[in-house]
């Protein structure tokens, strides 16, 4: 699962960045706010990363996916690219915990099957 899920999370980084860089053309907001948000954001992905496996870091990127999707209010493509992100962090958290179950299974079966060299 760490594997899927650091990859959507190293996705989101850097869309998250650009998005940053087409929010500093609202004329509204300050480029100070826009990078302290950006960058927040950015690193939650990265510390995300290696939290993922850890209790409560699953409930964590999907409260990133939602703020990914709410940041659409100030740059529009980002509803759809937080769509598309929240889309891929299921599939990741989902498949990724089939793999993890599948690996589990195939280790034990593996080691029932060795016989003991004592």
């Amino acid at each position: 699962m760490r594997t899927l899920c650091s990859s959507t999370l190293i996705g989101e980084f850097f869309v998250i960045g650009f998005a940053g860089l087409v929010a500093m053309k609202d004329p509204g907001l300050s480029m100070t706010t826009v990078w302290t948000v950006s960058g927040i954001a950015m690193f939650l992905c990265l510390v995300l990363c290696g939290l993922v496996t850890r209790p409560g870091g699953v409930a964590l990127g999907w409260a990133l996916q939602i703020a990914l999707i709410a940041s659409g209010f100030i740059v529009p493509t980002m509803y759809f690219l937080g769509a598309i992100f929240a889309a891929l962090w299921w599939a990741s958290v989902h498949y990724g915990r089939k793999v993890d179950e599948a690996k589990a299974r195939f280790a034990a079966q593996a080691e029932s099957s060795t016989p003991d060299a004592a």
